[in-house]
């Protein structure tokens, strides 16, 4: 049975958003923000940059979503000195994850079927790398549902 962020993640698919938009508007939504100007970026890393030959958007925007509690958006800001160690957690936890389907890119883990993500492996994919950038922030002192605050 799904929770309700599997459910709002199947809703968001539904709506055509691709794996790095969904862990982008996932988090925007913990925090309560919306920001369409990086959902919309976001799409770039939809499908593996594109053609399947870049990394999983799940990872990428995964990654993002640790960028937004901990990374520089502003000239009077600086980044928080654990976005580096953080984005070491989620590599090696996005590796591991992924090590069955040989490799981290779109195309190894849709064996090849780029444009169609497969629910199965591409659903429990953001459910559980949602799950580990909550993880990877609470290990570091961050408040998942507290974005950084505005300037």
């Amino acid at each position: 049975m799904l929770d309700d962020s599997g459910l709002k993640m199947i809703e968001l698919a539904g709506m055509g958003y691709c794996c790095s938009q969904i862990m982008v508007l996932m988090t925007l939504d913990e925090i309560g923000r919306e920001n369409p100007d990086l959902v919309r970026s976001a799409a770039g890393l939809c499908n593996g940059l594109g053609d399947c030959s870049g990394t999983c958007g799940v990872y990428t925007g995964a990654a993002l979503s640790l960028g937004m509690y901990s990374g520089k958006g502003a000239e009077m800001e600086e980044a928080d000195e654990r976005l580096a160690l953080m984005l070491e957690s989620l590599r090696d936890w996005f590796t591991e994850a992924t090590s069955h389907f040989g490799g981290t890119r779109c195309g190894d883990i849709l064996d090849g079927l780029c444009g169609q993500p497969d629910p199965a492996r591409c659903g429990g994919l953001i459910s559980s790398a949602y799950a580990q950038i909550r993880q990877i922030l609470v290990d570091n002192g961050f408040d998942p549902s507290e974005g950084r605050n505005e300037l």
